[in-house]
């Protein structure tokens, strides 16, 4: 080593040219001389590396066989690659490992052996390599088929696995091949004028669709996404192929059976007009007819209430209020009718004007008192007096006597039907909360449907259109009707009034 480097200034001179990295040792593989270019490389500083065995340089799992190499090649005195067909790896000072490559020169100096070696790391190679073969391996076994084809000939010159497998053609087969061969349809004049805007630059994709035959002779729709590229200094295109076998077949299907489906939904809108026509007529009629006579008779009852002259007075009450809550029953029915004619046919008129809110949940609390239950009771909102909205009246006063009818219809004796009101930024929400039955779960998604009843609430009385007029009268005007519900343990059912202005 002493010899060595009494000489140092001749390798200095010499290697701090060479970019790549130098590393001499001796017989015994301890380092004797580098450049500047190998310590940067392995992390150390200059003059660091002198005197420390090679191993340092090397990753541990290495070691055993490296030192039975490195004298095996002294013994040969013959330069060679370092390593050749296997992986070489240097370790920098921090632990780093990274790719290299090593080519090593014996020499005698002053009587002793030494070898020189040339380093080179290789990372970027082999990230490079790696990446190459990522996207060879993704060519190859993608599901789509992909073919690579000179841009002057037209031979292919790659076609990945599933393509052959498809089209039943061997590599070496396809290489004798064009486009044109396997497209039966197809000729080349066609083709080429297919191709044309990508050669002039038109484009920077060609799609289609056509046929392509198999070597066995059958053939199969396919959907082509067509690219101009390089390989090395050579035009080529890359053809991106779609087995739309399936899709033709769903599109045939689907065509045979929207033309039978509308066949179909033709006689039964037929069908379904006649029936909404009868139905709009029956509830037209119904309505009409006796609305009039029930308010004369709502009227003639309450008269006959007054008279409490005779003894039988308290019998005569009873049956009073049976029949008014009857017939109010009766007239709730023929409104909601006459709602539903009103909406089918589109001729609901709506007046959006400023009253107080107090005054329709009075009117609405105070006709719903003659329907309670033995103990039930409603409690009214505590901050309404000064609470002017603009609405229109008659739908508000509608959905709110159907919430409150309906809470005290479905809620037993001795409870309390509660009507809270809050004020958020956007609007108003009316909540009506009650003890009831409540609505079971997986029917709650239908409870806004036309003539819908939940099967807990079957046996009593009840059309199941109020809920579903209420709502689309709300909407209609912006707002919305929400519930919250559980079985057995009762419902809160929300509507929201949004701040409107008046005409």
């Amino acid at each position: 080593m002493q010899d060595f480097q009494k000489n140092s200034d001749i390798f200095n001179l010499l290697s701090e040219g060479v970019s790549e990295g130098i590393i001499v040792v001796d017989a015994n593989q301890i380092v004797v001389a580098t450049n500047t270019s190998s310590e940067q490389m392995f992390g150390y500083e200059k003059g660091e590396l002198l005197g420390k065995p090679l191993d340092v340089l090397i990753p541990k799992r290495y070691h055993a066989g490296h030192d039975a190499h490195v004298e095996k090649f002294i013994a040969k005195s013959d330069k060679r690659q370092m390593g050749h067909g296997r992986n070489l790896y240097g370790i920098c000072k921090d632990g780093k490992e990274f790719p290299v490559e090593a080519g090593l020169n014996p020499f005698e100096f002053y009587g002793a052996t030494y070898v020189m070696a040339l380093v080179i790391d290789i990372t970027d190679r082999k990230n490079r390599e790696k990446e190459l073969s990522h996207w060879a391996s993704i060519f190859d076994e993608s599901l789509n088929e992909i073919f690579v084809f000179d841009a002057e000939t037209f031979k292919f010159l790659n076609v990945n696995k599933e393509a052959q497998r498809n089209i039943g053609f061997s590599i070496d087969e396809l290489y004798h091949m064009t486009p044109v061969d396997i497209k039966p349809e197809m000729t080349i004049s066609r083709f080429q004028a297919l191709i044309a805007p990508l050669l002039k630059d038109e484009t920077a994709k060609v799609k289609f669709e056509t046929k392509h035959g198999r070597k066995d002779g059958t053939t199969y729709p396919v959907e082509v996404h067509l690219q101009l590229s390089t390989l090395g200094e050579n035009k080529v295109y890359v053809a991106f192929i779609l087995d739309i076998t399936e899709r033709k077949n769903y599109t045939e299907n689907l065509e045979k059976t929207v033309e039978e489906r509308t066949q179909q939904l033709t006689e039964a809108l037929a069908v379904e007009k006649e029936l909404n026509e009868l139905k709009t007529r029956f509830l037209s009629l119904v309505s009409h007819e006796f609305k009039t006579p029930l308010s004369s008779i709502l009227t003639s009852i309450t008269l006959l209430g007054k008279y409490t002259e005779t003894a039988q007075q308290p019998k005569r009450d009873k049956h009073i209020t049976t029949i008014k809550n009857k017939v109010k029953y009766l007239d709730t029915i023929l409104n909601d009718f006459l709602s539903v004619e009103r909406l089918e046919s589109g001729k609901v008129n709506y007046k959006i004007v400023e009253f107080p809110l107090s005054k329709i949940v009075n009117e609405v609390v105070y006709n719903s008192n003659m329907l309670l239950k033995s103990g039930q009771q409603i409690r009214y909102p505590d901050n309404i007096d000064e609470l002017n909205i603009n609405f229109d009246e008659k739908t508000l006063e509608l959905a709110l006597s159907n919430l409150i009818h309906n809470a005290i219809k479905y809620s037993p004796e001795d409870t309390t039907i509660d009507i809270k009101v809050e004020l958020p930024d956007t609007g108003y929400s009316i909540n009506v909360i009650d003890q009831g039955i409540g609505i079971p779960e997986e029917e709650q998604k239908h409870i806004f449907n036309r003539y819908f009843r939940a099967e807990n609430a079957l046996l009593t009385q009840g059309t199941g259109i109020g809920l579903n007029i209420a709502k689309q009268h709300i909407e209609n005007l912006g707002g919305s009707l929400e519930f919250t519900s559980a079985e057995n343990n009762g419902s809160t059912f929300t509507l929201f009034i949004p701040k409107l202005k008046t005409n």
